[in-house]
């Protein structure tokens, strides 16, 4: 029986995967740097925070994904990720903690760019996106609230900025253009 290479799995896997240690990238494959723009060994040894637009959407993501994962183990979102040429995508994002009740200890995670099903088609700020993530996931203003502590009032502010932006007349259709789905 000839034995399984998990290192050559990990590397050839059709899908970015990495290895994180406190949101350190300790690991990682051909794929997700190929997809960020890196070298894989510019990667190795940097903070996840070279992947986000900005430094607050990295604390707001953590501080978001730590009751979520802490409860089930694992967590998946479609974000808006930054690549090493400023661009940015959408991004569909897995994550399993590999140590209970600590998910930044230790995890992997993977990453699926969808920026030719869903381009990034509007000018947008970090909480615009942030939003917009929640709203693609198909959460209520109150429950975005919620989750990301703010008022009610202050999601629906930002979700009628959106529909402006997207020129949506109503909250499916700006879900629709979020998502990249012609009306």
């Amino acid at each position: 029986m000839q034995t399984i290479d998990y290192e050559t799995i990990f590397q050839r896997a059709p899908v970015g995967m990495c290895v994180t240690q406190n949101r350190i990238i300790q690991a990682c494959n051909d794929a997700v740097a190929k997809m960020f723009g890196y070298e894989r060994s510019a990667l190795i040894g940097r903070s996840l925070l070279v992947m986000y637009p900005t430094p607050d959407e990295f604390e707001r993501t953590g501080a978001r994904i730590v009751p979520i994962m802490n409860a089930k183990g694992s967590y998946s979102d479609d974000r808006i990720m930054k690549r090493a040429n400023q661009e940015l995508f959408w991004c569909h994002v897995n994550g399993h903690s590999l140590i209970p009740n600590d998910p930044h200890a230790a995890g992997i995670w993977t990453f699926e760019d969808l920026s030719a099903k869903r381009p990034v088609s509007a000018e947008l700020t970090p909480r615009e996106r942030e939003i917009a993530a929640l709203l693609v996931e198909g959460k209520t203003s109150k429950l975005i609230a919620r989750q990301i502590g703010l008022s009610p009032r202050t999601v629906e502010m930002h979700r009628a900025k959106l529909m402006r932006k997207f020129s949506a007349a109503t909250s499916s259709e700006l879900v629709h253009r979020l998502v990249g789905v012609s009306n």
